[in-house]
């Protein structure tokens, strides 16, 4: 039986979100639009569709918050489409947990294109492994005990790269340039805070789950659990 792809598209301009439908089910997909933020966070959660196509500038609710809270459910791939050029803004979009992001005015092949790569790499995604974490890395995602971690881009390359060697030390400068890619005004204590928020994440899935030791002086390391 052929899977059914729905997409979701959240957009408060109507000439758009009917743009987008129309190309979306040309392309064979099933596609309906909503226009409030709210309203799509009600509906993902209790009808998850494939591919959520999530407008930056919504009313009330906007899409940037829409993101960050389907991510503590879901890891559905989600396209952020925004109106803002800057680089801040795209970075925002993506730290929110968005997978792709594309900016208006765009082309509705390129959003197809975009789309479709997107479905793909979901559906090529790492199966729950029957360890106790896997990694994603075409989506920069880690899964902890069945759980997809929402995590930042910075996060997800600490989280790898503790997790790559478990046992072993990794200085904070090691770790700075794991981090390197995203942003590069880090300090010591930024790497701090967010080794602090990947145990809140990991433990918040079973509280005895401090598993990123601190070696007093050098760094960190990661203490695989017996079970």
């Amino acid at each position: 039986m052929k899977t059914i792809r729905r997409v979701l598209v959240v957009e408060d301009d109507p000439r758009i979100a009917l743009l987008l439908v129309d190309y979306l089910r040309s392309e064979g997909l099933e596609a309906h639009s909503l226009a409030d933020g709210q309203l799509a966070l009600s509906e993902v959660r209790h009808a998850p569709p494939s591919l959520l196509i999530l407008d930056l500038n919504l009313p009330g609710l906007d899409g940037v918050s829409v993101c960050r809270a389907v991510r503590e459910f879901s890891d559905i791939p989600i396209l952020m489409v925004t109106a803002r050029i800057d680089e801040l803004d795209r970075l925002l979009g993506l730290n929110s947990g968005a997978d792709d992001y594309v900016c208006k005015p765009f082309s509705p092949r390129e959003v197809m294109a975009r789309v479709h790569a997107l479905l793909r790499r979901s559906e090529r995604r790492v199966a729950p492994a029957a360890g106790i974490w896997a990694i994603d890395d075409a989506s920069l995602r880690i899964q902890w005990r069945a759980h997809w971690l929402s995590l930042t881009p910075l996060e997800f390359r600490m989280l790898r790269q503790l997790l790559s060697q478990p046992g072993r030390v990794f200085s904070r400068a090691q770790l700075l340039e794991s981090a390197h890619g995203e942003l590069r005004d880090v300090s010591d204590r930024t790497i701090d805070t967010h080794v602090k928020n990947l145990r809140r994440k990991m433990m918040a899935i079973r509280a005895d789950d401090d598993r990123i030791a601190s070696v007093y002086g050098v760094g960190y390391r990661f203490e695989p659990p017996a079970d």
